[in-house]
């Protein structure tokens, strides 16, 4: 008996604490369409509470547990959560849905500014041919006083691209704040960057408090990633600026060189391990993030982020803050992310939104490798350091350690080469597992003189630029082959690197970058996506100089300005377009900016052929969307495709659940909603044409009053495409004309079948060409 009341008493101990030590994780507690109308924030969280509250213990449980509440973006909050209390609120009437805040996001990691034809004064032969006249820069008044949101992994301040010198009082509509936090004060921002918060709770509650070593507890940037976008879109114009060993030497400058910049600091280093491995952002840290934007008052909002994979739009944070900032006629410019070649792979879908993706520049830095039979292979590389004799080469498969995987031996990953072999030699290293930056000091540890390293045949011809820790080059993937050929038929081969040297009007340029994340989109297929592809490959801009150039722990060198890739780099270049098109058209919707950028981007390079792929291929539209961004051309494109908040939430209808409308909101879903085709794009995609499609479409004129525009169209092969009227004759601006687009397969059996085909079809009034891509998918 004495045994039974002990084990009671024990029970009701362990009850509370074991109830206690169940997980909570943080989710995010969807409420559908906003509703809040004008209440304070006070009331909104007070609101929140009491849903908490019906699932918590006590008050002070629902209180401790709530990370955010939103206003702006959604309508809804961030908290933390047992399994069984996340189940009782979505069970509510009133809840649409319940999601675990991931850290699945990452970052999507001044010559590109000349190319898309914004220098002042460039005598670039193809810019004149393919960018248009008119000094859109000065028209813009330099994009002053429009206000770019970046949301990131922070900004380094002091970087001559912040500077506010000569600019003018903050707008008045400007309502932001300065937050302080470590190493960054009131004073770290200026008439340049306008506004700084970071926002950490959802990171802190997956893995603690942020590490000192790791990152800064403030809007400082110590990644680098934040400050590159941050410039790349609204920087000043700096004079010198350079890469580490003087790569790429000249004016640096952002797109929008006087606009406004915010930053929002929404990414942070995952602790223990390499910042060049990434960073992660949480949905709840960038849903707070977002919801500070929109209601401080910025035009343009900047995402570099991206997932893996595509979300639904119902668990899309992204997507649904930037439909909420949609409404308020905030363009929001996300990248398409890095997960390319694969098709299928691009995030940020929201039609809503402009995806990006990545592309070249005219620019090189040029390394070549002298073989010992003369010849000279040439690869690129930003990488200082001079051989002054030729060394035996080696590919790095013939010298590793017993014991590494066969498909591993040619990767040099870390520990993988024998000294023994490898000391004195130059090492020909492949692209593919393992950082490339990493390949280089596995080479260097192993006491090799210097590295070569080939891309596979998913990288092609797109060579990533890194500042190796000695002397190396890369070579495209059919060079690679030519160096592994000599070394195979050569029974003493040897070589010599030498360093990298900046060259101009480089060819082909632009073509597409390997790691560009493509389309089909899987999120709705009848939405094309990219929307656009700008420079994403070796890009110089800002960098912190609390971060290393390659950001590995063993870099201690320090740099103001980087070379950088990724579809995190071609972002702010839009971004920073867009604030150009604000600046000159105020009262554009987001739609008619997304309009002008896509129906103006140019398809051919600087050679007048097809953009490419990295291999040489002729690339599509699910690589780069309606082309490359030409913003000269966009400022003045004749006809825009524009579309309302309301078109949006009339597409979600047929796109999304009916509840991620119509819960707690005034706009009705109709009983049959008409297909997402119908929306008013300015690009289509058809999946499994079977029979004739019909699309609909209106073009409003922006261009000349008194103007006749005449159809014509490049159909995909085995497709057949007509349209009525053929012909749109406008006679004042403002006008809004609709055609109809009839889509149908010619059944033509030569044509190979179970793939998508892509084409083209265009409105021409002699002055303006205002082009749209399709693509079709024949079953």
């Amino acid at each position: 008996m004495k045994n039974t009341i002990s084990c009671f008493f024990l029970l009701l101990i362990l009850v509370p604490v074991l109830a206690s030590s169940v997980e909570k994780k943080v989710y995010i507690v969807y409420f559908g369409q906003h509703n809040n109308g004008e209440k304070a924030l006070h009331e909104i969280e007070k609101n929140h509470l009491s849903y908490l509250h019906s699932v918590k213990e006590s008050e002070e449980e629902a209180k401790s547990s709530l990370l955010y509440s939103y206003k702006h973006s959604i309508n809804g909050f961030a908290a933390k959560l047992t399994p069984d209390e996340v189940s009782k609120l979505s069970g509510m009437e009133e809840v649409l849905s319940v999601f675990p805040s991931h850290g699945k996001y990452s970052v999507q990691t001044t010559r590109s500014w000349e190319f898309v034809g914004l220098d002042e004064g460039d005598s670039n032969p193809w810019k004149k041919l393919q960018m248009g006249g008119g000094d859109l820069l000065s028209r813009a008044k330099y994009g002053k006083n429009i206000i770019i949101g970046v949301m990131d992994s922070g900004v380094w301040p002091e970087s001559p691209s912040f500077s506010d010198q000569g600019m003018g009082p903050i707008p008045k509509s400007w309502k932001g704040i300065c937050q302080e936090g470590v190493a960054f004060n009131s004073s770290n921002c200026n008439k340049k960057i306008i506004g700084a918060r970071y926002y950490v709770k959802g990171f802190e509650a997956a893995y603690g408090t942020v590490n000192s070593t790791e990152d800064y507890l403030s809007p400082r940037d110590m990644d680098g990633h934040g400050t590159h976008t941050a410039s790349t879109a609204g920087g000043r114009q700096v004079d010198d600026a350079a890469a580490f060993g003087g790569f790429a030497k000249g004016t640096a400058s952002g797109g929008a060189p006087l606009a406004r910049l915010s930053i929002y600091k929404a990414c942070w280093a995952v602790p223990n391990q390499p910042k060049a491995d990434g960073n992660t952002c949480f949905d709840a840290d960038m849903l707070a993030a977002l919801d500070d934007a929109i209601a401080d008052g910025v035009d343009i909002i900047s995402v570099s982020i991206g997932v893996p994979k595509p979300l639904r739009f119902e668990n899309d944070v992204i997507g649904l803050a930037a439909l909420e900032a949609s409404r308020r006629n905030i363009v929001v410019v996300c990248s398409a992310g890095n997960s390319g070649p694969a098709p299928g792979t691009l995030s940020n879908t929201s039609p809503w939104i402009i995806t990006v993706g990545a592309s070249s520049v005219d620019r090189a830095f040029l390394a070549p490798v002298k073989l010992g039979n003369g010849l000279k292979i040439i690869g690129q590389s930003v990488t200082p350091y001079k051989m002054k004799k030729m060394y035996p080469l080696v590919y790095a498969g013939d010298v590793v350690v017993p014991g590494v995987a066969q498909n591993l031996t040619g990767q040099c990953l870390p520990g993988s080469l024998d000294p023994t072999k490898a000391k004195g030699k130059i090492v020909v290293c492949t692209r593919g597992a393992g950082l490339r930056v990493g390949k280089g000091l596995e080479v260097k540890r192993a006491g090799g003189a210097g590295m070569v390293l080939a891309n596979t045949i998913s990288n092609g011809n797109e060579i990533a630029c890194d500042p190796h820790f000695l002397p190396a080059t890369t070579l495209s993937y059919d060079n690679g082959i030519k160096i592994l050929e000599y070394i195979n038929s050569t029974k003493n081969p040897m070589a010599k690197i030498s360093p990298g040297k900046t060259v101009l009007h480089y060819k082909p340029a632009p073509f597409m970058a390997g790691f560009t994340s493509r389309g089909p989109n899987v999120v709705d297929p009848n939405i094309l996506k990219p929307d656009i592809t700008a420079p994403g490959v070796n890009i110089l801009a800002a960098w912190s100089e609390a971060s290393s150039p390659t950001k590995l722990p063993m870099d201690h060198r320090s740099v103001k300005y980087n070379i950088y890739s990724g579809t995190s780099m071609s972002c702010p270049h839009v971004s920073g377009s867009a604030a150009l098109l604000k600046a000159i058209h105020p009262h554009w919707s987001v739609a008619a900016i997304k309009s002008a950028l896509m129906t103006t981007a140019a398809i051919t390079n600087n050679l007048g052929e097809p953009i490419t792929d990295a291999n040489g291929n002729a690339a599509t539209p699910f690589q780069f969307g309606a082309g490359h961004f030409r913003p000269t051309k966009a400022v003045d494109p004749g006809l825009i495709y524009d579309a309302t908040y309301n078109d949006y939430l009339l597409y979600l209808c047929a796109a999304g659940p009916n509840a991620l409308i119509e819960l707690n909101s005034p706009f009705k879903c109709p009983a049959n909603p008409p297909s997402t085709l119908t929306l008013n794009y300015p690009s289509f995609a058809i999946t499994n044409l079977n029979s004739t499609v019909t699309i609909r479409r209106t073009v409003t004129n922006i261009g000349r009053p008194r103007s006749t525009y005449f159809f014509s169209a490049k159909p995909p092969l085995g497709v057949r495409v007509k349209v009525t009227p053929s012909i749109l004759p406008f006679k004042r601006l403002g006008q809004k004309l609709s055609f109809t687009i009839t889509v149908s397969p010619t059944n033509d059996p030569t044509v190979t079948k179970s793939e998508y085909v892509f084409g083209w079809y265009s409105w021409d009034d002699g002055h303006y060409h205002v082009r749209s891509p399709m693509a079709v998918y024949l079953p």
